[in-house]
Order: structure tokens, then C-alpha cells, then sequence
């Protein structure tokens, strides 16, 4: 019997302004079944944005609020209930939300947003037996994920899959760095398993503004003009290096996700609007150098005091006009 190829859907944007906004992700999701056939009346819908940091807001280093806002609204439309939900590296999913400007369409659309740090899954997976995936992601009736397009001074670049890494908890992240990192093919499977874990149900990427050079957050912002959903992350992230021109074997994500047999080469992926090729970027600006993905132990009791402080201390100061 033949599988179904995995569609990705891409075309060419170029607008955060709400309405322009609102007809590209109509036009997005419409060969995929438009919103509707994500999410049904009553389903509780976690938003999973890339929630980096609250330190560089005009930068590009997270998911544009208005992108947010839009597929929030559309959900809303069709009967589900949105949440927005993150575990930031440095600080709290509220506090890196506000700095990014977030907090106008959580009040407008009374979208909560949750922080992952409650109650914890493990996943069943022997190579990563260990790792602990948020309840809060586990169980929502619907994931919708919401990476950025941005270079990556650990992974080249970091799309679909590794925004999902948003879904482990706390400072887990760290030590993970430090447990996985000192092999970049076993950190990048142990992306992918947690990418199978979360399985979420639709990947809508957002790339009208890239983040390239040395990011995730110390580079600059870069006009791409694309928009690309699918139900396959692993699919979804292949089309965008063929977009960028970068090769699997440069990303740990993608490499790991091809070694396991899940990512489909781009003949196997059906594209009903615009194809890669008509949205190639030729100088698309990679980091100036790779930096190692392992977290030795100092690093990672460093980040962790860091990690509190922000949440602990600076945020609420700020929060009371001391900071």
C-alpha cells in the first residue's frame, strides 16, 4: 500500500500587519483543511511559541506576537480554547512574553499564558529514559506549534523540531546540554524524540523575519518573506533548508531525524502551493562559527542561578517599576 506523502504548505509573505496577516494564514492552511481540521469544538489548544529571551524584543529572536494573535483568533473561530505555553532559557514564559509584546493580545483574547514548570511526564523511550516533557504540553487536546527561522551557534540552524525543546522543563534544558551535547548526533536524537514525544499536530513556521548569523539570539533580522504549516515538523524543517540551502547533515535535528528513518527526503513531500525552489535564499547567514552543544557542569549551576534570578528577582522588580 502506498503512505501518503507529507504536505507542507509555503508561500511568500511579507506583512505582521493583522489583516495582511490573517489572508496569508487563510490562504497557509487552506490546502492542509484550514484550522478546522486541527482543532475541534472544546479542544484546549497549547500556542508553543519560540520564547527565547526578553533581552533583544527588536531583534527577531522570538515568534512575532502578531503571528500569535492571528492563529490564536483562528482557533478561536473554530471552537477551541488557546493557551500559550514556553519554558524560556532565562527567565518566565509571562516575563520574556511582556518584554516581547505579547501581553496586549493575551489581555484582547484573554489567552492564558502557562509556565512549564508544574507537574512533569517522562517519556518512554529507552536511549532517553530521563527526560521529562511538561504535563501542561502532554496534555493539550492540540498542539500548534510556532517556531522562528533563526540561525543557531550550537545546531546551525534551529526550526520546528528544536522549538519543541521548549516542552522540557526548567533548567532540564541545561542539563541535558551538558548529559547529550558532548555528542551532537545523540543531542539531536534526543531533539527528535522529544519532537515524536510532543507529536505536535500542526508545525506553522514563522519566517516573514528570520533571525540569521549568531543566533539563536546575538545575530540580526532578515527579511525572508515565508510562511510554511504542515502536520510534519520533520518534513516541515527539510523544505526550509532546501529554502535556505543548507544541508541535512549541518543540523543535528534534521541529520538525527533522517537517520531514524522520519524525515522525508523533498521527492517525497508533496508542496500544493509554492515549491522550495521558488523561494530559495542565497546568502542566508549562518553562524560565524559552531559552538560545542555540551554544558559542562559549571556552566550549567551558572545557568541555573541565572535562570532564577531573572525569574525570581529581576522580573518582579521589573514588574514593580524597580528594575
Amino acid at each position: 500500500m502506498q503512505t501518503q506523502k507529507p504536505s507542507v504548505s509555503l508561500i511568500r509573505a511579507t506583512s505582521y500587519a493583522q489583516d495582511a496577516l490573517r489572508e496569508s494564514l487563510t490562504t497557509l492552511l487552506e490546502p492542509l483543511g484550514g484550522m478546522a481540521a486541527f482543532v475541534k469544538p472544546g479542544d484546549r489548544v497549547l500556542l508553543k511559541p519560540n520564547l527565547l529571551t526578553g533581552s533583544r524584543p527588536t531583534k527577531e529572536c522570538t515568534t512575532r506576537p502578531e503571528l500569535v494573535a492571528v492563529v490564536a483568533e483562528m482557533v478561536i473561530a473554530v471552537g477551541g480554547k488557546p493557551f500559550l505555553g514556553d519554558s524560556p532559557a532565562f527567565g518566565s514564559a509571562k516575563g520574556v512574553a511582556t518584554a516581547n509584546g505579547y501581553l496586549p493580545i493575551a489581555e484582547k483574547l484573554n489567552l492564558p499564558i502557562v509556565e512549564f514548570h508544574g507537574q512533569r511526564y517522562q517519556t518512554v523511550n529507552d536511549n532517553f529514559n530521563h527526560l521529562l516533557l511538561c504535563k501542561e504540553a502532554m496534555e493539550a487536546d492540540v498542539v500548534i506549534n510556532l517556531p522562528k527561522v533563526k540561525s543557531h551557534m550550537q545546531l546551525t540552524l534551529t526550526l520546528g523540531v528544536k522549538n519543541l525543546f521548549g516542552c522540557v522543563p526548567g533548567k532540564m534544558k541545561a542539563w541535558w546540554h551538558m548529559e547529550a551535547g558532548k555528542d551532537a548526533s545523540r543531542f539531536g536524537e534526543m531533539l527528535v524524540e522529544t519532537a515524536r514525544a510532543i507529536n505536535p499536530n500542526l508545525t506553522i513556521l514563522d519566517g516573514i523575519i528570520g533571525h540569521e548569523g549568531n543566533g539563536p539570539s546575538g545575530g540580526e533580522p532578515r527579511h525572508l518573506g515565508v510562511l510554511a504549516a504542515s502536520a510534519d515538523v520533520f518534513a516541515l524543517d527539510r523544505a526550509m533548508l532546501e529554502i535556505l540551502q543548507v544541508s541535512p547533515q549541518q543540523v543535528p535535528t534534521v541529520a538525527a531525524s533522517q537517520r531514524l528513518g522520519i524525515c522525508p527526503e523533498i521527492k517525497n513531500i508533496d508542496f500544493p502551493l509554492l515549491s522550495p525552489d521558488l523561494l530559495q535564499i542565497a546568502d542566508w547567514q549562518l553562524p560565524d562559527k559552531l559552538m560545542p552543544i555540551d554544558f559542562a557542569l559549571p556552566r550549567v549551576i551558572k545557568s541555573t542561578f541565572r535562570h532564577l534570578y531573572i525569574r525570581f528577582i529581576k522580573e518582579p522588580m521589573r514588574a514593580y517599576g524597580k528594575g
